[in-house]
């Protein structure tokens, strides 16, 4: 901001400056706001967190604004836990349930509420909206939350003199200035996030519904991409990461995380972001890759193309077994399974096909349960999504990986086997290939709905509809 700045072009405010910037504003306050439509669903989840912590005071902070390039600073995404308990995104801001005598909790939020006009803090100070953009105000987010709101400048302070009337429990690690405000036990905060990430584990309709949406245009993302291959041969990676970027900003909110544009040996890196190197006819390119919707929720979508339209008999043979270990765990993917069998399904298709071509050695179930397999699939074949692309990642271990699978819960099945240039266990033309492909499933009560199934997913169909959509 411009008071305060060493270094800046102005010495100070004269006094007929600060009247004149401080008269002629209109009154912008807005009456026309209503409840947003995740106010209602956001009230039900904050009843259930209620429900677990009787007589404790909880508080879920959203989280400051972090410097980058000295006066500049990160874009700003909201504690997850924070955006689930309130439908909200604001930075600076935090929910507060407030234990009652009857066992219950009262709710309100810290909001930071507009700068006034009669001083001169909406124009040089550290949060000036003349700077960085008009805020609700504490009635505006009232109306929409459907939530009291007070004003976060007094929050520590509050906090603070409450410390005696229960006990409570903070989230950590967001914000530094509320949580050095209370005194709390760092056990029992850690057992209030991981509740938060339980509540998230089965989403309500509205939630699923932003899921959807996520898929949608991640989905029409991919198709961009695919119509861009060509000018990518020209460029690199990053022709492909802009295409990918734009249709994220245009009908969401960003990425959902870093996108892997991984062309050629890259796709055999995990998670290579970098996306600086060269796109080459007859290589593969593995594209993982979502849109984060404007409410934050996001996809996790992965395919694997061959860059000219048509993969080589060596590729073929690597994509068709990992759509067969994506079929297996496709399989498993139903109310009452538990949530690891899509995971072991997969890796033991993929353990069985690399005994089969005599990469490991067999027998398929002795090379499964000595793990061989991981030498070429690496990692494991997938995870709960939402809010966060690893949705739920502090939940309890028995509310996760060994849970049950029920209708609303949202998770990710992507298989992969990636054979590194300078492995000499496998023949040459198999070495730089890398292929994932992954998808996002909804549990429903009938077996799962692959939210993502408007992508191809079978070496044929992915050929057919390059073919059509290629620039």
């Amino acid at each position: 901001m411009a008071e305060g700045r060493k270094n800046g072009l102005y010495s100070g405010i004269s006094e007929e400056l600060s009247t004149l910037m401080r008269s002629g504003w209109a009154d912008t306050e807005r009456h026309d706001l209503t409840p947003s439509e995740q106010a209602p669903y956001a009230a039900a989840r904050r009843a259930a967190l209620s429900a677990r912590f009787p007589g404790e005071r909880l508080v879920i902070p959203s989280g400051n604004l972090k410097v980058r390039s000295n006066d500049d600073t990160y874009p700003f995404r909201a504690y997850s836990g924070y955006v689930h308990m309130s439908g909200d995104q604001a930075r600076d801001g935090a929910v507060v349930l407030e234990p009652r005598a009857d066992g219950g909790h009262d709710a309100y939020c810290y909001q930071l509420p507009r700068d006034s006009r009669d001083d001169n803090e909406f124009w040089t100070g550290p949060t000036a909206e003349l700077w960085m953009g008009r805020r609700r105000s504490l009635a505006e987010s009232e109306r929409v939350l459907g939530l009291p709101c007070r004003d976060v400048r007094t929050a520590a302070e509050d906090l603070a003199a409450g410390a005696q009337a229960a006990p409570t429990r903070i989230v950590r690690g967001v914000d530094p200035a509320l949580e050095a405000a209370v005194t709390t036990d760092a056990e029992r905060d850690a057992e209030l996030e991981e509740a938060l990430s339980d509540l998230r584990a089965v989403k309500d309709e509205w939630e699923i519904g932003e899921l959807r949406k996520a898929v949608d245009a991640t989905v029409r993302g991919f198709t961009d991409v695919v119509g861009e291959l060509s000018k990518a041969v020209a460029s690199s990676e990053r022709w492909i990461e802009g295409t990918f970027f734009r249709r994220a900003r245009l009908e969401g909110n960003a990425v959902g995380y870093g996108t892997i544009c991984a062309a050629g040996e890259h796709a055999t890196i995990m998670h290579w972001t970098e996306n600086d190197g060269p796109v080459r006819p007859g290589d593969l390119l593995l594209l993982d890759a979502g849109v984060e919707a404007r409410t934050l929720y996001t996809a996790d979508v992965t395919r694997t193309l061959p860059i000219d339209g048509t993969f080589t008999p060596v590729q073929r043979k690597v994509y068709d077994a990992v759509y067969a270990a994506q079929e297996a765990g496709f399989a498993t993917v139903k109310p009452g399974a538990a949530y690891c069998d899509f995971h072991e399904a997969c890796q033991r298709h993929l353990a069985a096909q690399l005994v089969e071509w005599g990469f490991i050695e067999g027998p398929a179930e002795r090379a499964y349960e000595l793990g061989l397999q991981r030498r070429f699939t690496m990692a494991g074949t997938g995870h709960m999504l939402g809010l966060d692309v690893h949705d739920c990642a502090q939940a309890r271990t028995e509310e996760y990986v060994d849970a049950v699978l029920e209708p609303g819960m949202v998770l990710t099945v992507e298989p992969g086997l990636y054979f590194q240039s300078d492995d000499l266990t496998v023949p040459q033309e198999w070495r730089g290939i890398g292929v994932r492909i992954e998808d996002d499933l909804l549990v429903t009560a009938e077996g799962h709905e692959n939210l993502s199934g408007g992508l191809p997913r079978s070496a044929d169909e992915v050929e057919a509809w390059m073919a059509r959509h290629a620039g």
